[in-house]
This record gives C-alpha cells, sequence and structure tokens, in this order.
C-alpha cells in the first residue's frame, strides 16, 4: 500500500525548490519507511543547490522519525520505534553490502535521486544502514541534527584527530558543525580551545559551548594570534632551531583556501625526533582544490587530514552523543536556532547561504 509524502525537490534546471505531493512504495528488502518528526538543513545541501544538476534531487541527510513499515531483511528496528536517520552507514564492519541508493518517482516520470537518504520530507524510506534506533523518551526535535552536523564535528574531534585531554585545538567556522567540534574539544579536556570566525554573534555561540578563546579573523590574523596563545616549551626548537608553537590540532569546518591555510599554519611545528607537527582536519566540504604549501608540511613535518562525517560509526557514536545531550554536556536546544515548516525551504536556505543561522536550522513536520 503506497504511503502519501510531501517531499523537497531541486528540479535540474535552475531555480526554486519545490514540495511535490508523491506516493512511496511499500518498503522491501534493506528498506525502510519513516515518518519524519524533523530534519536538519546542513550546508552541504547548499553546494548541491549552488552545482549544476542533470537530474531533480531529493536533499537532506539528517532527521528524526517513527518507523511506519520495513522491508523483510531489516532486524534491528520496528514499526512504531523513534529512530534517526544519517547520511553515514551505522557500521559496515561488518558487512561487504553497500547500502542502496534513495530516489523516489515524480509526476510526470522524471526520478528524483539522492546518493544515500533525503529528509526534506514528510515521509522517506531509506537503506536500514541509515537508520539508528532511538531509545524511548529521547526529545525527538533537536536530536534531528544529532544525524549530521553533531556527527561530523564531534567525530572530527573524537574519531577523525582522536584528541586527547590537555591537546590544543583550533576550529575555524563555528556555525552547526563547527559549534560541535567545540563541544566535544571541551569534553573530553583540550585545552585550549579556540574558536575562529568572521561573526562576533557565532564567535561569542562558541563560547557558551566550550570555547575558551575567541578569534574574529575578519580583525585579527588567526594564525599569529594562535601562535601567540599556543608557545613551545621554553628552549625547544625545530628543524634548524626554528621556533615551536601552534596548536595540536586544527579543524577547519569553512573548507576554502583562505581558511585552509589559516587553519594548517595554526598548527605547531615538529620538535625534531621528539614530537611530531601539529594536525589539519579538513571538516567541511571543499568547492575546488586546495593549494598545500608543501615546503612547510615537510620542514615543520605537519599532516593534513580528511574526514567524511567525522569518521564516525553512527551506530556506536550516536548513542553517546546522546547521552551527552541528555546528561547536559551537550546543549541541542541551544545549537537548534531556527525552526521553519516544509513550504519555507527557500527561505531558509537563502537564510543559510547569507550567514543568517547562528548554529542549525530545522524543519518540523506536523
Amino acid at each position: 500500500m503506497a504511503t502519501e509524502a510531501r517531499i523537497v525537490v531541486l528540479p535540474k534546471e535552475a531555480g526554486p525548490m519545490t514540495v511535490e505531493d508523491i506516493e512511496l512504495p511499500d518498503p522491501v528488502g534493506h528498506q525502510v519507511l519513516v515518518k519524519e518528526y524533523a530534519s536538519g538543513i546542513c550546508h552541504s545541501q547548499l553546494h548541491q543547490i549552488h552545482r549544476p544538476r542533470s537530474t531533480p534531487l531529493v536533499l537532506g541527510h539528517e532527521a528524526t522519525g517513527q518507523v511506519l513499515a520495513i522491508g523483510s531483511e531489516v532486524t534491528h528496528v520496528s514499526p512504531g520505534d523513534d529512530v534517526l536517520l544519517t547520511f553515514q552507514p551505522r557500521d559496515l564492519r561488518h558487512t561487504n553490502r553497500q547500502p542502496g541508493v534513495a530516489g523516489v518517482e515524480l509526476e510526470g516520470g522524471e526520478r528524483a535521486v539522492s546518493p544515500q537518504i533525503f529528509t526534506w520530507a514528510t515521509h522517506t524510506i531509506a537503506d536500514d544502514q541509515y537508520v539508528i534506533p532511538l531509545a524511548p523518551g529521547t526529545p525527538t526535535d533537536v536530536t534531528a541534527i544529532v544525524g549530521c552536523a553533531v556527527l561530523t564535528g564531534a567525530g572530527a574531534v573524537m574519531r577523525s584527530g582522536e584528541v586527547r585531554a590537555g591537546q590544543s585545538v583550533a576550529v575555524w567556522g563555528v556555525g552547526g558543525v563547527g559549534l560541535n567540534a567545540i563541544a566535544a574539544a571541551r569534553i573530553i579536556g583540550a585545552d585550549p580551545v579556540i574558536a575562529v570566525d568572521l561573526d562576533d554573534e557565532k564567535l561569542a555561540l562558541a563560547r557558551k559551548f566550550g570555547a575558551t578563546h575567541l578569534i574574529n579573523a575578519a580583525e585579527t590574523d588567526p594564525v599569529e594570534a594562535i601562535r601567540a596563545l599556543t608557545p613551545g616549551p621554553d628552549g625547544a626548537h625545530g628543524f634548524r632551531g626554528m621556533p615551536i608553537a601552534g596548536v595540536d590540532f586544527a579543524f577547519d569546518v569553512v573548507a576554502n583556501q583562505q581558511s585552509f591555510l589559516q587553519a594548517f599554519r595554526s598548527t605547531r611545528s615538529s620538535r625534531n625526533t621528539i614530537q611530531p607537527g601539529g594536525t589539519t582536519v579538513v571538516v567541511g566540504v571543499p568547492q575546488g582544490d586546495l593549494q598545500l604549501p608543501a615546503v612547510e608540511m615537510l620542514v615543520h613535518e605537519r599532516q593534513v587530514r580528511g574526514t567524511i562525517g567525522g569518521t564516525s560509526i553512527p551506530g556506536e557514536d550516536i548513542p553517546t552523543y546522546l547521552d551527552w545531550h541528555r546528561t547536559g554536556q551537550l546543549d541541542l536546544d541551544a545549537l537548534v536556532t531556527s525552526r521553519v515548516g516544509i513550504d519555507e525551504i527557500n527561505e531558509a536556505t537563502k537564510m543559510l547561504d547569507e550567514g543568517k543561522v547562528l548554529g542549525r536550522s530545522i524543519i518540523e513536520f506536523t
């Protein structure tokens, strides 16, 4: 029996998104049919909106909802369960099966697609690898952003960087993802935790999430400021006597050429044979090549690492992040700074594109 749904569609031609009425088929195999409570609006969807495309797209990749029906191969959730949706497979360590691609049939015969899931919809059908069960009593509004914003930001610190207590951290870009990187660094005991942005209001919010120092890169050279905050041991030196200063980890959530170079150059130089150089983790989605100063990487023994979704294992990590929220360590209520309905999606993405969203926006479905 088909399920009626309202879904946001990005047409293949330039123009605004539309909200269309469609019918979703019954789930088969590893599919799960979910009625959604809320969905996050992520900056990475702006990249999809601005890029040329050859087919209509369905968007969104983090949400909460309730299972309506399951395919015959689904075993970890049942109809009636509250669940969280994420774009990262929950655990591929014990299977070689690749999750299926999502898509819907539109009126007129066209097919709108997504490489993983779609959550800007009242209902969705997703591969079970993207579905995480929620414990009874878990809030279902603000937790909608755990599947990307929290998973990516906190995961970059916990999984990609493997930051330890006492290590120094700087985060470029403190929107929805960056604030979660700040929060995770604080929770594990990193020090200092430095927030870098161009917006004083966003920086003030970063302070509430655990930043110990704030740097407005429009007013101050962040590389010089960070190196002044993070001097090396007295008398220690690097290659050919170069001074040692800088953070152990820089997380670039902006991922443009300027932010990447600033983040890279803010990491510490190596201490010959004693301590390697710092690490830059590229968290945001670059919209082109990032030029790397290779000689600086060599002589300072700095490292550069990329991460998709924080290199997370959602089946393990999401319960941890939900517990952080339950115990008051991660304030998701403060992180969600805008709520809209599905028919306001064009206005909501415009606000995000213009930098008017402090934390994260969510779509709430009634």
